[in-house]
């Protein structure tokens, strides 16, 4: 009988066991990208073997190891891990699609590199999705940053290299220097790093101590990007686009507000955080990385860039919905790791199809693109639709949840900014998907090139964009688990 914890090992053991193969055929491209995709695919099963029993309340769990007397290596599976697994691994299928038609498309180098480092940043996302406690997340966390380096600098030239300094000093740093001795003072404090619904802070931490834990917390998950930790994550555009869609939609950033959900829920609580002062201050801080993300966006012509501020904008919500600490927002700010993940995803790709079939960065270069392109900018408009929150697009859902919650709670600074970022956020999508149908095409030297990319980056980008619509039209399992984790 195959147990939960079974399940949990066959979870994190996948992608590792998918690594190693890849590393030994990395000669034969086709058998690497068959072990990829077979791979993948088993991943996503196993994990939805573990959904209905987390939908009934069973306990999921593994106990690994416990090197230090009381910090266990220990995985146990919540809603909330639970719907950042379920992302995961659906979009490790469709970004390997992605990446099979992009990286031969584009003749990229040291390709067995690239899918050995993705399955192993697949596994410790998955181990990061299921950790029991803060010291197996922090393990995790750790393994994430490492695994995805390699990907950061996978052009090997100087602007690489800046860019991989730049994500492994502020990603590292951060988290040795703040999240750490968060952790620390957190096991010292309560004498426990479990997840435990209902936090483990409440009669043991005082008020003003609470307070620098949650900034220290908020900045040292520098993968969330509060401004100022936001630097690591535009100067990582400069690697290929299947290694933006990872770290913006996959793994790397939702890694970061997951955690931020995660701590906020289970090691704070919200009725704790509700005596904390520094929980207003930190919701500020949240509402201006929104809004000055989103006035940069505005202000970009590279699409990929522009793309990376609106993922910081976008990541912040999150941040957001989780400090208006009202139930309703905090099922938002849950529902928004999914659907964000959706979405980005999907416009990343769509930026990527433009580069492989047109060899186009700039959103200055896009007029009546959308002619000969029509599947990606189609889908690249659904994307561009859940970011802004309209329906039919699933970013509505979140959005909608959110501002219900701070209605709820009369936080009408929340509800300023989720209102003026979603302005916004359409002041710098509609001109595109504008321009894309409805302007005369640009005449250049690639205007010879005409038609789609690869069908491999086509059918990728399209799923994601369907998937952002049917998450809109069909969200009951997401609403369940999110349900789940305010109600527990």
């Amino acid at each position: 009988m195959v147990t939960g914890g079974s399940l949990i090992m066959l979870a994190i053991g996948l992608p590792l066991f998918a690594a190693l193969s890849i590393w030994f055929v990395g000669k034969s491209p086709n058998q690497r990208e068959t072990i990829t995709l077979i791979t993948a695919v088993a991943l996503l099963l196993v994990v939805l073997a573990i959904l209905p029993l987390v939908l009934a309340g069973l306990p999921v769990r593994l106990d690994l190891a416990a090197p230090i007397p009381g910090l266990n290596i220990a995985f146990a599976v919540e809603p909330l891990g639970m719907i950042f697994a379920c992302v995961a691994s659906f979009l490790w299928i469709v970004s390997s699609v992605f990446s099979i038609g992009y990286m031969r498309g584009n003749n990229e180098p040291r390709q067995t590199r690239f899918y050995v480092c993705f399955a192993i940043a697949i596994a410790a996302t998955v181990a990061l999705a299921f950790a029991e406690n803060l010291f197996t997340l922090f393990i995790c966390y750790e393994a994430l940053t490492l695994s995805t380096y390699p990907l950061v600098t996978h052009h090997k030239n100087d602007e690489a290299r800046a860019a991989g300094r730049t994500y492994l000093g502020i990603l590292l740093g951060s988290s040795v220097v703040l999240l750490l001795p968060a952790i620390i003072a957190t096991w010292v404090l309560t004498g426990s790093v479990t997840f435990t619904p209902g936090g483990i802070m409440a009669g043991k931490v005082e008020p003003v101590i609470g307070g620098i834990l949650l900034l220290l917390f908020l900045y040292g998950i520098g993968k969330a990007a509060l401004m100022p930790m936001h630097r690591w994550l535009p100067a990582a555009m400069v690697a290929p686009t299947p290694v933006s869609a990872l770290l913006h939609a996959v793994a790397v950033v939702k890694a970061g507000v997951f955690t931020v959900v995660k701590v906020s829920v289970y090691i704070f609580g919200m009725d704790y955080l509700r005596e904390l002062a520094m929980a207003d201050v930190a919701l500020y801080l949240a509402g201006f990385t929104i809004l000055t993300a989103s006035i940069i966006a505005l202000r970009q012509d590279n699409l990929k860039r522009r793309l990376a501020y609106s993922t910081v904008s976008q990541l912040s919500y999150v941040i957001l919905a989780a400090l208006i600490l009202s139930p309703i927002s905090t099922m938002g700010a849950a529902l928004h790791i999914a659907v964000h993940a959706f979405g980005k995803i999907t416009l990343f790709m769509a930026a990527g199809a433009i580069y492989t079939a047109a060899h186009k960065t700039k959103v200055s270069e896009l007029d009546g693109i959308g002619k000969r392109m029509p599947w990606t900018m189609g889908a690249f408009a659904i994307g561009a639709l859940s970011m802004i929150g309209l329906p039919p697009a699933a970013g509505f859902l979140s959005k909608w949840y959110m501002l219900l919650g701070a209605l709820e709670v009369e936080q009408w600074f929340a509800v300023a900014v989720i209102i003026g970022s979603t302005l916004l956020n359409a002041a710098y999508f509609l001109p595109i998907i504008y321009a894309a149908f409805l302007k005369p095409e640009i005449t250049d030297s690639h205007a010879h090139v005409h038609g789609e990319a690869p069908l491999p980056i086509v059918l990728a980008l399209v799923t994601t964009g369907a998937g952002t619509i049917l998450l809109f039209l069909f969200p009951g399992p997401a609403l369940e688990l999110a349900r789940l984790l305010v109600n527990q």
